[in-house]
Parts: C-alpha cells; structure tokens; sequence
C-alpha cells in the first residue's frame, strides 16, 4: 500500500519540488487522511513517499507550519493542528514582477544576516560540520553539471538551524517559495556579472568561514552581502527575459501541480 502511494506521489522532476510537495500535504490534511492531531509521517517517510529529498521535505513542512496547519512538539514530531484563526503571515507576490521579488529579497537579506550572527554565536560543533557540509555539497552539485539550489537551500537551513530558534528556519523556509524560481533567473545574467557560480562559492565561502571562528560581526556582514548581491543579479535580468521566464515557469507549475492533485489525491 505505501510502495502503491509513493509510486502515485512521486514528484515530476520538472515541477518546483517544495510547491508540489505541499500541495498533496495540503490536500492530505483538507482531505481529513491526516486529520486534527495526527502525526504526520516522519521525514524519512515522507522521503520516500514523495521520491524527493530531506531538504524539499523540510521546505514544505516549514510552509505548512507558516500556515498555521501542523506544529513540533517536542517527543511528538509534527502534528496537525488544523487551520488556524489566528492571524497568519502571508506575502502577496506577482510572479511576473520583479519587484515584488525584490521586495521579498530585502525581507530576507535583515533576516539572513541576523540568522547568519546568531548561528556563529550559538553554533555547536555539531551544527558547524554540517554547515561546511551543506558548504561542500553545493560545489560537488556544480561540479556534476547541476545548479545547486537544492544544496543552497539546505545549506541556508544548515545556518537556521544552528540559531537553535525553530521559527528562524520555519519563516525562512516559507520566504524561499518566493524566490527558487528567482535565483534560477538571477544565474541568468551571467553575461553582465560574470562568473556567477564562483562568486556564490565566495559569497557562501565567506559566510560559512565566518561561523567556523564564531565572527558574529562578520557572518552578519557576509550574509547582508550575499544577499544583497542575489538581489543585484537578479535586477539584473533583461526584463522581456524575466517576463517570458515567468509566463514558462507559471505554465509548468500549473501543468505539475494538475498531475499531482490527480495522481497524489485522497485515496
């Protein structure tokens, strides 16, 4: 049965991974399959289910958490809380506007540079390693001819997580839904900026180094710098190229998150 649902749940590799995955979880709790005070499956299930990876898992609980819809208690993993009534975060961004980006961007860049000082502050040794871990498999994706946002996400969820605050990681996994399809347009203004790929090595590099000695002033400053550079890059892009680029990312994600709702509906 669950070999039959996971068949039924995987992920088209086209679709954004994280979108897709909350949606059929979404659709799970509305469905009442995973009702008020249940336990959601743990990551490694839900890994498997969905023929995805760790990462996308925790992207998309951390969307559901932002809604108000499950909660981690601690010895209970998360659980389905129901909607909400209480007031809840949400952003209203066009998908054919840089601007609203941007805006998101600048959101992100205080709340990245925070995240980054409090995570050389607090950081165990344990948090550190994976840190330069997620550091490390971001240039080994390049190097296999991959675009590393996957392992950028995770490598930014390293960092979070090393704040020892939950709700830094739970916010900014809902900021990223905002901004996948945003980076993958930044890269494309490589031909004005150049060799985009070696500076987010650096930029990465330098906030990561910065952690490792505990520097709370410099990773602060590193990640506001990273940040602010994303931004650049991606005002950066020729504007008819945004534009196309967005009617074609809008078109895959309706056509994948159709394929999901049929094939990964309630039993």
């Amino acid at each position: 049965m669950e070999n039959a649902r996971a068949q039924n749940e995987a992920i088209a590799p086209a679709a954004t991974l994280a979108d897709r995955v909350t949606e059929v979880l979404l659709e799970r709790i509305r469905s009442g399959e995973f009702a008020v005070g249940d336990r959601l499956p743990s990551e490694a299930a839900l890994t498997r289910r969905f023929s995805v990876s760790r990462t996308v898992i925790r992207e998309a609980v951390s969307r559901l958490k932002a809604e108000g819809l499950v909660a981690t208690h601690q010895g209970k993993g998360t659980v389905v809380v129901g909607p909400s009534h209480a007031a809840r975060f949400e952003i209203d961004a066009d998908d054919d506007s840089v601007q609203a980006v941007l805006r998101v961007m600048e959101l992100r860049r205080g709340l990245e540079a925070e995240v980054a000082a409090l995570a050389a502050e607090r950081r165990t040794a344990q948090q550190n390693a994976g840190i330069q871990q997620a550091l490390a498999s971001i240039e080994a994706a390049v190097s296999a001819g991959r675009d590393g946002v996957d392992e950028d996400l995770a490598f930014h969820n390293a960092i979070a997580d090393a704040t020892g605050n939950p709700l830094y990681t739970s916010l900014l996994g809902f900021l990223r839904q905002f901004l996948r399809e945003a980076v993958t347009l930044g890269r494309m203004s490589e031909p004005r900026f150049g060799d985009i790929k070696t500076q987010l090595r650096d930029e990465h590099l330098a906030v990561a180094e910065a952690i490792d000695r505990q520097d709370v002033d410099g990773a602060r400053n590193a990640a506001r710098h990273h940040i602010a550079n994303v931004a650049a890059r991606i005002r950066g892009v020729d504007p008819d190229l945004w534009s196309d680029a967005s009617r074609e990312v809008a078109r895959r994600l309706a056509k994948s998150e159709e394929h999901v709702l049929k094939q990964g509906g309630p039993a």
